[in-house]
């Protein structure tokens, strides 16, 4: 069976749980269920896996709980950052879930262990409420203990029926990528803004791979929006031919979303010590500013969100404000994101950023930005995209690519929007991996192409008011039929004799009845 049919029969099976347990619940607030479960499921084989070491005469899930001495729990905890009892791996719970009168809350005590077993340890930041949004007690699993324990029993029945291989035989990518899928169909079907829960993995991969473009090795790569982490975790893909040096870094301002982060990134074994994902405003309260510079930054900020502006005089001397001496609109915080991202960005990286296309072209704080942003020459490129690429949005978003070490005092603009950019599905548009190369290649060569791409002196742009769409220095193809006048004026012509010949004919065949 090749991955490709794996993967599409585990998210079958995955999406038919979902759809047979949530009954009146709703999906978009069911789905942490589906996926702590998910997650419990795989830190618990992933334990065990490393608890038994290969050694086949151990059967972890079959030891008693007593058998455990401290020096092991302590060791465990240094090196995977929690520790899970055999009586607590998720095997043994599911076996007997569907007669435990006490489900409900031996899940929560359980959960609540696995949590606290990383107090006082250096994983605990990255283990503390992992598990906040399981709520095994909530009324949104029914009325009544027997309800709940009904519900929590078939969910846990079904991911034990998955068949998503052994952690040791490498099918993690697969078990990963069918929890993404159930992310991005959850944000589809409950019509949340696709740009707040999930950026896409194909749109992800270009993201990265322009962020990473060149770079043989980075210190680190942070996302200041990471949203469920699919921007880091596609980065995490890119870096086979790569080496990351210090880890991944992100910030997340939805509680939920961030759990779910941290739990993406255990579940594509980045170990504790290798990522930091924090909770909190980054416009406002922003973290790793002792860890910057970064070499590589991808983001996919909430499109024109609000934000408190100069209604905060302080932030006007805010180091990655003030440069630019204005601050984004009160009401369209996207260039907020885009100086932030730009003052954590290192002098050889490259921040990639998916943005709302109005920025490129309003007159006020935004065009001030933007004199800003190309007179100290950071715009490397601005991308044009195709429309409908992501989840409850049609909207055809733009990537500006920012960079500290341009050779020339260019801006190129790419038009990716065309039929020749984009793959049509049933819900979505897809960048396939071939429009991600041809995307990539353009941006790589810098090179003129008709209607395509086109780099523009700096110096023309702000005669230009540094207008930055693509749309006013890549001029679309006119797919009009040309049509020869002097040609068609001669066809005219001699389509008029033959008419007024054969009138002629007609008149003399009427004169010879009449007469």
């Amino acid at each position: 069976m090749t991955s490709t049919i794996q993967r599409a029969e585990l998210q079958a099976k995955i999406w038919k749980i979902a759809n047979d347990v949530r009954g009146s619940v709703d999906g978009w607030d069911f789905k942490q269920f589906v996926l702590g479960t998910l997650f419990y499921r795989f830190i618990s084989e992933n334990f065990t896996n490393y608890i038994e070491g290969g050694d086949d005469s151990v059967d972890y899930a079959s030891l008693s709980d007593s058998v455990i001495t401290p020096e092991i729990k302590d060791d465990a905890i240094k090196t995977k950052g929690y520790f899970i009892y055999p009586s607590q791996l998720f095997v043994n719970v599911a076996e007997k879930a569907n007669t435990n009168t006490n489900l409900n809350t031996d899940l929560k005590a359980i959960f609540d262990a696995i949590e606290s077993s990383a107090n006082g340890y250096a994983s605990e930041p990255d283990i503390k409420g992992l598990f906040a949004d399981f709520d095994t007690t909530s009324t949104r699993l029914g009325n009544t203990v027997e309800s709940k324990n009904a519900r929590l029993a078939a969910v846990l029945k079904g991911v034990e029926e998955l068949n998503f291989g052994k952690f040791e035989d490498n099918h993690i990518d697969l078990f990963g990528d069918a929890y993404e899928f159930l992310i991005s169909n959850y944000a589809a079907n409950a019509g949340k803004s696709g740009g707040e829960f999930f950026t896409p993995q194909h749109v992800s991969k270009l993201i990265a791979q322009l962020a990473m473009h060149k770079q043989e090795k980075v210190n680190k790569i942070y996302d200041p929006a990471a949203g469920s982490g699919s921007l880091l975790l596609q980065a995490k893909k890119h870096f086979d031919n790569h080496i990351i040096e210090e880890g991944f870094y992100g910030q997340e301002v939805n509680h939920t979303t961030y759990n779910l982060a941290r739990m993406n990134m255990f579940l594509h074994n980045i170990n504790y010590d290798k990522f930091n994902i924090a909770l909190g405003n980054t416009l406002i309260d922003p973290h790793y500013g002792d860890e910057k510079p970064f070499d590589a930054i991808v983001s996919n900020p909430p499109y024109s969100i609000k934000w408190i502006g100069d209604d905060d005089p302080t932030l006007i001397n805010d180091d990655r404000f003030a440069p630019a001496g204005v601050l984004a609109p009160k009401s369209k915080a996207d260039f907020a994101f885009v100086l932030h991202a730009l003052s954590y960005l290192s002098s050889k990286g490259r921040a990639a950023i998916v943005c709302f296309p109005g920025i490129f072209y309003r007159g006020g704080a935004e065009q001030k930005i933007r004199k800003y942003l190309v007179d100290n020459n950071f715009v490397e490129t601005v991308i044009s995209l195709a429309p409908n690429l992501f989840f409850g949005t049609s909207i055809a978003v733009n990537i500006l690519v920012l960079s500290k070490h341009k050779p020339d005092n260019k801006t190129q603009f790419i038009d990716a929007s065309g039929e020749d950019f984009f793959k049509k599905a049933t819900n979505n548009n897809v960048l396939t991996n071939k429009h991600i190369e041809k995307i990539m290649e353009l941006f790589d060569s810098k090179a003129d192409v008709d209607h395509i791409a086109k780099s523009i002196d700096n110096n023309k742009i702000a005669e230009n008011d540094y207008n930055l769409s693509v749309s006013s220095y890549v001029e679309a193809k006119d797919n009009r039929e040309v049509i020869n006048i002097a040609k068609l004026n001669m066809e005219i012509s001699e389509t008029v004799k033959k008419i007024n010949a054969l009138r002629a004919d007609i008149d003399l065949i009427v004169r010879e009845i009449e007469g």
